[in-house]
């Protein structure tokens, strides 16, 4: 008799969009369907797909691995898809997804969500016709991703930012939204990103603003431990040097004024439309220059 799990491996291939793009991380080799044993195979490397979601990570040893345990099991132990208990925190994450959408041009096709979380960007954009990978870099999230969001333009994907299953310039778009705070090597993090976006395509990051990183010690192994996990603080001044690159224009705006937040304005804030909003934030930052988030966009150049 089959196992639930077997079950699972037999549920159906990868998306044809996805499957068109991806390739063996790291040495770029070409992947081929293997409809017997549900694997997707190079000449050297073997890759499960689960529930059509291609498990795209590497059986090595990297400088990474402590970041890609944690994360695993981060994904396993918190559910990212529970509303957001504090309405205040609800609404001034919508405004960082408003203004980030804002930077996605209306004839973009295709979109890589990077760390995809609660797959709100696919909530948003699959709508709109556009093809939406949601990537994490574990199985968990993809999956509820998927079952959330069935649209017929939506695939899921398992694989590590810092080792792309896909060719250069594979992506019109990619979005990372929160996630740069949290890697071991943003400049590898955003040069990784940079390789597999098209010529004329726009890398979309969102990170907080300026932050304080505050530790706690780790009650297991006694060491200073970063509050949320978050390991760097950025600015404009950092992100925008963080890949300087003659083939890459860098543009970004810094939002969200933390006082609006402390005085939980959101309870009338959150009936404006956003470019009122955001009049109102401005003028907040103007009479108080504390701002909570930074939007930075990588314009990919045609021509070098």
């Amino acid at each position: 008799m089959e196992s639930t799990a077997q079950k699972t491996l037999t549920a159906k291939p990868p998306h044809k969009v996805l499957l068109e793009r991806l390739v063996v991380p790291v040495s770029h080799a070409a992947l081929q369907w293997n409809e017997q044993t549900l694997q997707l195979v190079s000449d050297a490397e073997v890759f499960p797909v689960v529930d059509g979601i291609p498990v795209m990570m590497r059986n090595n040893t990297t400088e990474n691995d402590h970041y890609r345990s944690h994360y695993v099991f981060d994904s396993e132990y918190n559910d990212y898809f529970e509303e957001r208990e504090d309405p205040a925190t609800a609404h001034d994450e919508h405004r960082v997804y408003q203004t980030i959408l804002k930077y996605i041009p209306a004839q973009t096709q295709s979109v890589l969500d990077v760390g995809c979380g609660r797959a709100w960007v696919a909530r948003e954009l699959c709508p709109k016709g556009m093809f939406v990978c949601s990537m994490d870099i574990s199985l968990v999230n993809p999956q509820k991703a998927l079952k959330k969001y069935p649209y017929a333009n939506h695939a899921g994907l398992v694989a590590d930012a810092f080792e792309l299953p896909f060719a250069d310039g594979a992506w019109d778009c990619i979005i990372a939204s929160e996630i740069i705070e949290h890697v071991p090597n943003p400049k590898a993090f955003v040069e990784e990103l940079l390789r597999v976006l098209k010529p004329g395509g726009k890398l979309i990051l969102s990170t907080p603003y300026k932050e304080r990183l505050k530790y706690s010690v780790c009650v297991h192994c006694n060491k200073p431990t970063p509050l949320h996990a978050h390991i760097h603080s950025f600015d404009e001044h950092v992100l925008t040097n963080l890949v300087p690159l003659p083939s890459v224009r860098v543009t970004w705006e810094s939002f969200g004024n933390k006082a609006l937040l402390l005085f939980r304005t959101y309870v009338l804030l959150q009936w404006l439309p956003y470019t009122v909003w955001r009049w109102v934030d401005a003028l907040a930052n103007v009479l108080l220059n504390k701002r909570a988030h930074i939007v930075v966009v990588w314009n990919k150049l045609t021509t070098k």
